[in-house]
């Protein structure tokens, strides 16, 4: 999608309303099944098996063992009507070549419309039974509450999302509106403006680099009002909006504000409540768009005119902000290329996460278990799926060898 809307821009050529709400129709079927994914696969076994649980029961086996198997299979086949629409438009669900410049490859029949509109409405119920699940395992524990709202995974920093013209959250377009650690608006900027926005800073001990906001400037890894570093992800989405573009979502949104008292939030674990609101918004939008007239015209693609040169393209991935910029030659070849991804965008609030979660749980006299270093791990996998993905393992064995030193060098522990 980022890459689709920069090469509209690189042809200088706007697709027609219909193209873009099919890109958006099948962007939010990406969101949902990314999300079931990254919630129930990567999440949920650190809250309904608990973080202290065995590693071997804790990943996606052991959840649907311990919420029953009706609502494991609930999960897969609404991940996979996610991903079937998806493929029904642009003819596999992942890696597509369906973006064009200037519009898409396909159209939307009324029959898939009509097949579109069924799969809707059951994914809104399913992101609602999700919401009941977190409120019923997660909310309904104290225990986990606390972990939740505890000073081991607050951060507080500046944060980023696309929002429409009434400040809610979008997926697909929008200003990218930034907000500072308390919630008041300090930047807004389209896609083209963006560098004059974010610049990045290089560590020699990373190959990935760390965006920051350029008019703050790079203070290094420290929250607050004066830092420059800021989070791009589901809850940083929130809290840069005013609130969701449909009603259930919104009411959603509302509820998880009031319990976890007030926006901005800065729970770093909030990551997965969040998530699930935006599940939410994404069933609502499908559902919207499928309904929508002019979602099967057959007008969904402008030839470009022009001499192609430089295109920014900016969407929300589900892991944050994503950004495409491309510079070609007079034919479309692609000379320079710039892209600052959602992960990108966390690097620095993943450090930053990780560390203040070790420090609260890793401290004299207290014994390293498997369970403390999930803890850990907990503020890791709250950004990226496949960071999460890498770090559950079915057997709970990962080829992993850790070394604790104390602080004059010495080797007090090993654990393999």
């Amino acid at each position: 999608m980022a890459s689709g809307k920069a090469v509209d821009a690189v042809f200088r050529v706007d697709p027609p309303p219909a193209a873009k709400k099919l890109r958006e129709l099948y962007y939010s079927s990406h969101y949902i099944h990314s999300h079931i994914a990254h919630f129930y696969a990567l999440a949920a076994p650190d809250f309904v098996m608990g973080p202290d649980a065995d590693p071997a029961v804790r990943n996606i086996l052991g959840v649907v063992g311990k919420v029953g198997l009706e609502t494991g299979a609930a999960v897969i086949k609404h991940r996979a009507m996610a991903q079937e629409i998806q493929a029904l438009l642009a003819g596999k669900a992942t890696h597509p070549v369906w973006t064009l410049p200037g519009g898409v490859s396909k159209g939307l029949s009324r029959e898939e419309a009509g097949r579109v509109q069924k799969v809707a409405d059951s994914q809104v119920e399913f992101a609602r039974f999700s919401l009941q699940i977190f409120n019923d395992v997660v909310l309904a524990n104290s225990g986990y509450v606390d972990i939740i709202l505890s000073d081991a995974y607050r951060l507080e920093t500046s944060y980023m999302g696309l929002v429409d013209s009434a400040n809610r959250v979008n997926f697909y377009d929008g200003s990218v509106r930034i907000v500072g650690p308390d919630g008041v608006e300090t930047g807004r900027y389209r896609a083209p403006e963006y560098l004059e926005h974010v610049a990045e800073h290089v560590e020699p001990w990373s190959y990935l680099k760390f965006p920051y906001l350029r008019k703050t400037g790079w203070t290094g890894f420290r929250e607050g009002r004066d830092s420059g570093i800021y989070q791009a992800a589901p809850l940083a989405r929130l809290n840069a909006a005013d609130g969701m573009a449909t009603p259930l979502a919104q009411e959603a949104c509302e509820k998880m504000y009031a319990t976890l008292g007030g926006r901005p939030v800065h729970a770093v674990l909030a990551q997965h409540w969040a998530r699930l609101v935006e599940l939410l918004y994404a069933a609502e939008r499908l559902r919207e768009l499928a309904h929508d007239p002019e979602i099967t015209s057959d007008e969904i693609r402008i030839i470009p005119r022009e001499v192609p040169r430089e295109g920014v393209g900016i969407v929300e991935a589900p892991r944050g902000t994503l950004t495409h910029h491309y510079v070609t030659d007079e034919r479309g070849i692609v000379l320079k290329a710039n892209l600052i991804v959602g992960t990108t965008n966390n690097n620095a609030p993943i450090y930053m996460a990780i560390k203040k979660a070790a420090t609260a749980a890793i401290r004299p006299g207290v014994e390293i278990t498997r369970g403390l270093l999930n803890l850990v791990e907990m503020a890791f996998r709250a950004y990226d799926p496949c960071f999460s993905c890498a770090t559950h393992a079915l057997t709970g064995d990962l080829p992993l060898k850790v070394l604790v030193f104390d602080a004059w060098g010495d080797l007090v522990r090993e654990l393999t």
